[in-house]
């Protein structure tokens, strides 16, 4: 499956951003599905995972409450709804898949990446 995210720019500190990761084939819905992010100088971060029937979500504690994961198998799209965004959440976003149908937190176990987008949170 090939994927790709969309959906960053640039906002101010407390406002909403919506991602999607759209995915091809007709055997999206059977990934899992992870957000990462990446900011400059930093190693890569888990954010939060979806199972393949979207049926089970899993959050990093730094988002848990602000972010969340939805999915449409229907249009193969994941979505990361983002809420009070601050400064510290400027990074490349990136949507990642696996098979299993489970979440999935190590970034090391995702076969499938997208190529990011980015976020930019001015304060």
């Amino acid at each position: 499956v090939q994927l790709q995210a969309s959906g960053g720019g640039l906002v101010q500190a407390g406002d909403s951003l919506t991602l999607s990761c759209v995915g091809s084939g007709r055997t999206f819905g059977s990934y899992a599905v992870g957000w990462f992010r990446q900011a400059p100088g930093k190693e890569r971060e888990f954010l939060g995972s979806i199972s393949s029937s979207g049926g089970w979500e899993y959050y990093a504690d730094s988002v848990k409450g602000r972010f969340t994961i939805s999915r449409d198998n229907a249009k193969n799209t994941v979505y990361l709804q983002m809420n009070s965004l601050k400064s510290d959440d400027t990074a490349i976003y990136y949507c990642a898949a696996r098979g299993g149908s489970h979440f999935y937190t190590k970034w090391n176990t995702y076969t499938n990446w997208g190529q990011g987008t980015l976020v930019t949170v001015s304060s």
